[in-house]
């Protein structure tokens, strides 16, 4: 099966519930956007490893990288493997003793552990075709603004997509890509994969 490499684009707060957020991992090389949802302790780690600040005492993801090194454990790769009910499964591909070994593990922490190894993270091409929303190009004239920390106001878990045209959600689609609001696209990506689009 195709492996596609994938880079950390961001992290942005989740709109559909309180302490939530999205990490935006997009095509090393190409144009397509996934965004994860991850909870509030995996964003911290992840943003702080991207930021390379280390806090005063390890956090998990440090902890468990420190006791990786002691024994000699290489992290290689982080695959994201699978998609099951909207849950993003992945495994950590580990050397120990010249082995390599596949661990199942949760998404966010591999992403913040493969920060922290600075080794590659992938997905499978199905997952990627199936999940993925592709960034449309800006016009040359026209500034795409980044996003910033949005309030849950504009929007919710009740924004209700199943009373739009196909058409209506084409347009959403394109806008909330224009504002990169990844969580928001995601959500209308998949009420048009409900429907057969």
């Amino acid at each position: 099966m195709n492996k596609i490499e994938l880079e950390i684009i961001n992290i942005t707060q989740g709109f559909t519930q309180h302490h939530s957020y999205a990490v935006v991992l997009g095509e090393v090389k190409g144009k397509r956007r996934l965004p994860i949802v991850i909870g509030a302790n995996e964003a911290q780690s992840i943003a702080v490893a991207l930021e390379n600040m280390p806090p005063a005492r390890p956090l998990t993801h440090d902890l468990f990288k420190i006791v990786m090194d002691n024994f000699h454990i290489q992290l290689n790769a982080v695959v994201i493997s699978n998609l099951m009910d909207g849950i993003f499964y992945s495994k950590l591909v580990c050397v120990f003793n010249g082995e390599e070994h596949e661990i199942d593990s949760r998404t966010s922490d591999a992403l913040a552990l493969a920060i922290r190894f600075g080794c590659p993270i992938y997905i499978y091409s199905n997952i990627l075709e199936a999940s993925g929303i592709l960034l449309m190009e800006a016009p040359e004239n026209e500034q795409v603004q980044r996003v910033q920390e949005t309030s849950p106001e504009k929007f919710s878990a009740e924004t209700n997509y199943n009373i739009y045209t196909l058409k209506e959600l084409d347009k959403l689609l394109k806008d909330a890509l224009a504002e990169e609001s990844y969580e928001k696209a995601a959500a209308i990506r998949d009420e048009l994969n409900k429907r057969g689009k």
